[in-house]
């Protein structure tokens, strides 16, 4: 059988060499040039090359090729380069494995991504951006017109795809950098990116990191922006992995078949699997826009234009497969956009998956974690957390393995007034800062530290002071908007009274907050007054953050102007060029405010604390038993001091 293969293999290869010489068919190979091998192999984004294809196959049905060894690294399966048996190659739904000398025949059909799934041991190329090169997109004809173009005609199937490979080491020990919605909908904020993410990975030690993941949301719908924004992430020198986002789609697309052309253009295919060390990464792509266009039972759409969160069926047949190949005691780590559950957004479908439970049952006894992005907020759910039963009709049964939503690289999305770097402070609409995972994978197992970009690692908490004084002025603040944000708002910050000063009428009515960004169920919390035992804090999902409220509620921002004449530089643009201000400053949303979190903690101060002035440590205790502290100093008076200058002294 496999004498007949390779038979017809090389018959249709002399028939893509025959064309090629009358036509303008070429050969990969014939084009390239010999390549030696870099002078370092201490990166994998060192082998530059491109998945090859030859010639025109005379069986338009059957796709085939050979999975090589690129000893040279040039690309192209030269003499003496030898195939590489057992490695997965999949059309996007049947999963093969290379024969003993590498071949691979798989059925074809248009539209198909055909790609290879990376043995651990091995490294795909990467093309002048990072970006991995284990596919090859089958369009004969391209996309439908697109706004953003989609993918070029591919014309008639290749005589042979061919995917290199090299050698590398088997990787026990490494890390993952993941990232959510970097989602920036403007050149502006695509220097936001540059200078928080790719300047923080131009000066990492990134000797055991594999990659990095960008959990979907990678654009704000102009997706003409994606070959800059690649060039600057390019700068971490790791490959980047891309995960489809809502706000990737070509939203011009007449079907769910070609709403991700133009992203597979740029990044490859919409759902894939690699493999490093003892893990097996997925991504799927769950965004099915239109919201008409799905395939199966699982279909409950706010409109017919949005999109929903739903793994298709072809994708499910496709996992099913894949995972048949793969060790029962791997870890399996799921990269979607869309979270299976998600906390912030618990009663709404299109921001959960549907079929969660039908990915649950795939998933049945083996190690697996799923990442996600899509709701701008840092959530962990620990096994046996985040049942949605009957929500729009779906019942999500309670987690089998752990999930975590890993927050945005922008924040909430790119609002709020400026750092010290120039860039808005945008915190997560549960209190977090803007940032990224860490992930170091041991094996089978995991660990996650969050990292907040410009911060340094130790920085994890932001402890606030929840009191009546707080209250008030947030409460004003909130009426005033819900009513329509006529005019000046009712108080200013400068209004808001010092809350790290507790009057003693007030004292029996404060609490201490504690925001910890990444933290879980499994987190423990304790707030420590100095010359006292440590008081257990106690978590509270419907509390508000005073914190992040402080700086979310009154944003200078909105009041930029100037005689420019330039109406598009006053105020400042959001979401896809949405106009905020000119105008007094003001609240952000309040759909952005930080008015529940399930990562906040909380304690009363206790009422017989003396006047005078305390130190306050919050620690943290994660469930890795990491400790993060942070703290603060208060007082107890009387009463509230006369803030401003006691100008009435002098009279």
């Amino acid at each position: 059988m496999k004498t007949l293969f390779r038979s017809a293999l090389f018959c249709n290869l002399c028939l893509g060499l025959t064309l090629s010489l009358g036509f303008t068919f070429t050969f990969t190979f014939t084009l390239n040039s010999y390549a030696k091998p870099p002078a370092s192999y201490g990166s994998n984004v060192d082998y530059k090359a491109i998945v090859e294809t030859i010639g025109e196959s005379t069986d338009q049905s059957l796709a085939q090729g050979q999975v090589f060894r690129d000893k040279n690294r040039n690309g192209s399966l030269d003499k003496r380069e030898r195939g590489i048996a057992g490695v997965l190659v999949s059309n996007g739904v049947d999963v093969v494995t290379t024969d003993d000398y590498g071949y691979y025949s798989i059925p074809a059909y248009e539209g198909m991504s055909l790609f290879i799934t990376e043995p651990a041991g091995y490294d795909v190329p990467v093309n002048d951006m990072n970006v991995p090169q284990f596919f090859y997109h089958h369009l004969p004809n391209g996309s439908p017109p697109l706004r953003f173009g989609g993918l070029k005609p591919t014309g008639p199937l290749p005589a042979a795809i061919n995917f290199p490979l090299i050698k590398s080491k088997y990787k026990h020990r490494f890390k993952m950098i993941v990232i959510g919605d970097t989602q920036p909908y403007s050149n502006t904020e695509i220097s936001y990116v540059r200078d928080t993410l790719a300047k923080e990975f131009a000066d990492m030690n990134m000797r055991d990191v594999e990659g990095l993941i960008v959990e979907g949301d990678v654009m704000g719908d102009d997706l003409g922006l994606f070959p800059r924004f690649k060039e600057i992430m390019s700068i971490a020198g790791v490959p980047q992995y891309y995960v489809g986002g809502n706000h990737d789609l070509d939203f011009d697309a007449p079907n769910d078949a070609h709403s991700f052309d133009t992203f597979k253009r740029e990044w490859g295919p919409a759902y894939y699997s690699f493999d490093i060390g003892r893990v097996h990464f997925v991504t799927l792509d769950n965004v099915q826009y239109p919201c008409t266009n799905y395939d199966g039972e699982h279909a409950f759409c706010d409109s017919e234009a949005t999109y929903n969160g739903v793994i298709s069926k072809r994708q499910m047949e496709w996992l099913a497969n894949d995972l048949a190949h793969v060790p029962m005691d791997k870890l399996v780590v799921i990269n979607l956009h869309i979270p299976l559950v998600s906390f912030v957004d618990s009663s709404s479908n299109k921001h959960q998956t549907d079929n969660a439970a039908d990915l649950y049952a795939l998933l049945d006894g083996r190690p697996a974690l799923s990442l996600s992005g899509h709701t701008h907020t840092l959530e962990h759910f620990e096994p046996g957390e985040g049942a949605r039963p009957n929500v729009s009709g779906v019942d999500i049964p309670a987690s089998p393995f752990p999930q975590i939503i890993a927050g945005a690289g922008c924040g909430s999305w790119w609002t709020g007034d400026f750092d010290e770097e120039g860039i808005p402070m945008s915190y997560q609409r549960l209190g977090g800062k803007r940032g990224y995972l860490v992930f170091e994978f041991n094996g089978n197992r995991f660990r996650d530290t969050f990292k907040a970009t410009g911060m340094a690692p130790q920085k994890q908490i932001n402890v606030g002071v929840l009191s009546p004084a707080f209250n008030h002025w947030y409460d004003e603040l909130l009426g005033w908007l819900r009513a329509g944000a006529e005019d000046k708002p009712p108080l200013n910050i400068n209004e808001l009274a010092d809350t790290r000063i507790v009057p003693r009428n007030e004292l029996a009515d404060t609490e201490i907050t504690a925001n910890v960004w990444n933290g879980s169920s499994a987190t423990k919390v304790y707030l420590k007054l100095e010359g006292r035992k440590a008081i257990k804090m106690q978590r509270s999902e419907v509390s508000l953050d005073p914190f992040a409220l402080k700086k979310q509620m009154y944003v200078f921002r909105y009041a930029a102007e100037s005689n420019s004449g330039n109406q598009r530089s006053q105020g400042f643009e959001l979401f896809g060029g949405s106009s905020n201000g000119p105008s007094s400053p003001r609240p952000s949303d309040e759909w952005q405010h930080v008015d529940n979190s399930n990562h906040l903690w909380k304690v009363a101060l206790p009422v017989d604390l003396e006047n005078g002035v305390h130190k306050a440590t919050v620690t943290a205790i994660d469930k890795y038993k990491r400790k993060y502290s942070e703290t603060v100093v208060l007082e107890v008076r009387e009463q509230r001091p006369d803030p401003l200058f006691r100008d009435y002294v002098f009279e």
